[in-house]
């Protein structure tokens, strides 16, 4: 067990004692519901950032300030953790859940391996795609998580062989080990699902501004973004940082086809959670069009996503022994602290936005001049460079209704500035503590923080030129 670091202390202790100074202050800075918002918002970064206690912890304090601060009544804060993007997710980590129950994932991921070849760049081309794919569809902690002891059972031929661990050993190794952690977080930009920022977002546009965007559309979008950043950092680990030209094995496919066989032959709970995910996705991709031809259904993706999650509670993998594909006791291993992350997330971003703190942040931008260009720059590389500090989907709660009132200051949609700054939360690549799958790897002891450092910043600063290519130009033609 570690020891409660003295910031965290400071943090507890910080985080109430600002909330209730600014409460006591004779000064009234906007209004008294504002102001009760800016205390109770304050407290919360507090928390989020020394993480005092748990970022989920952190997010049910607007159930018991709010009400207690009249800045909104118990039943308006409650219904934002009951908002449809929660149970969006929920059915979402159900799906990931029957995935990695039935190994399905670990299947589809040493397949992709096997196809991509055996050539140490194939290799860790295979792992980053194989990676990305999974990390669309579950969490990135849990995709690393699949991937790491498949990629050190290669490492560990490479050690063993008759050269012993030479340089280009090392190059590869690094690259396969990067490879994963970078593809992970890259990945999930793809879908609504891959990654909670993304899925905060989405529910901050349907409860302030009543607009949706579509599993489809967002893929549309951020399916290329995630293609193309995964290429480049392929090729600057591969080619600039690691290159492993000389480097020959031939055990790899071996390793590979091992844990293939090991799984043995695709079992019927696997047949039944495949064709689940295949309907699931389908629905997600095509609802549009389906509404277009049945209007009666009115399909959304949170109905779609409900849907899949009571089926696999309720298909039978064994109708005489009563046995299903997954049990509620599954639901132990489901991440309920980011559900209700999501939910604190939303009603933070009501508050700021019902007592008018948005409405001052626009009138403010509204009367400063500043370029569009330069802004939108400003607020990627903040949130990019912060998110490798603190939580991204506590960042995204706190800064979303902020950007909102930044872009309609600037007379521009919301969507403009929210996207690129909503997936740059998700493209920290310096830290090992900036996300899971970076804490991950490294802590499998074959990576030094400088490394990924000194690849990590190199990727950010590419990452924030593609986020600026994306806003200037590729979100005006989908929105």
């Amino acid at each position: 067990m570690k020891n409660y670091s003295i910031i965290k202390k400071i943090g507890l202790l910080l985080g109430p004692a600002i909330f209730f100074s600014l409460q006591l202050l004779p000064i009234e800075f906007i209004s008294s519901t504002a102001d009760a918002v800016i205390a109770i918002a304050l407290w919360m970064i507090t928390w989020w950032i020394t993480e005092a206690v748990s970022i989920s912890v952190t997010a049910l304090l607007p159930l018991l300030l709010f009400p207690s601060t009249n800045v909104m009544p118990i039943s308006d804060v409650g219904v934002n953790y009951g908002s449809p993007i929660v149970f969006l997710f929920f059915g979402g980590f159900v799906l990931a859940l029957a995935l990695e129950k039935v190994d399905l994932h670990k299947r589809i991921a040493l397949n992709i391996i096997k196809k991509t070849g055996t050539t140490p760049n194939k290799v860790v081309l295979g792992f980053m795609i194989a990676t990305a794919f999974i990390s669309m569809w579950i969490s990135n902690t849990a995709s690393t998580v699949v991937m790491l002891p498949i990629a050190l059972s290669v490492i560990k031929l490479l050690i063993n062989d008759k050269d012993g661990y030479t340089k280009k050993d090392k190059n590869f190794m690094l690259s396969v080990m990067l490879g994963i952690a970078f593809s992970a977080n890259a990945g999930g930009i793809a879908t609504v699902i891959g990654t909670p920022p993304n899925s905060v977002l989405i529910g901050f546009l349907e409860n302030e501004y009543n607009t949706e965007i579509s599993f489809f559309k967002w893929m549309l979008l951020g399916l290329p973004f995630s293609i193309v950043l995964i290429t480049i950092i392929y090729l600057i680990l591969v080619k600039l940082m690691f290159p492993t030209k000389g480097l020959l094995f031939k055990t790899s496919h071996d390793v590979i086809e091992t844990a293939l066989k090991k799984l043995g032959k695709i079992t019927f709970k696997e047949k039944i959670v495949l064709r689940i995910f295949i309907i699931v996705v389908f629905l997600w991709i095509f609802r549009t069009v389906i509404n277009g031809y049945l209007p009666a259904i009115k399909l959304t993706d949170t109905l779609i996503s409900i849907f899949g999650a009571i089926a696999l509670f309720t298909i039978p993998s064994n109708l005489k022994k009563g046995q299903f594909i997954l049990e509620w006791k599954d639901t132990k291993n489901l991440p309920w602290g980011i559900l209700i992350l999501f939910g604190g997330g939303l009603a933070l971003a009501k508050g700021m936005s019902s007592s008018g703190i948005v409405e001052v942040i626009a009138t403010t931008i509204s009367g400063a001049n500043l370029s569009v260009l330069l802004t939108a720059v400003t607020l990627i590389v903040l949130m990019l460079f912060m998110t490798e500090l603190m939580s991204n989907v506590a960042l995204i709660a706190v800064l979303a209704p902020v950007v909102a009132g930044i872009a309609i200051g600037m007379n521009i949609p919301v969507l403009y500035l929210l996207i690129p700054v909503t997936m740059a939360s998700s493209c920290a690549f310096m830290l090992p503590m900036a996300t899971p799958p970076n804490a991950i790897v490294f802590a499998s002891g074959h990576i030094k923080v400088h490394e990924m450092a000194r690849v990590g910043v190199i990727i950010n600063v590419i990452a924030v030129v593609l986020l600026i290519l994306l806003f200037k130009f590729f979100i005006p033609l989908f929105f």
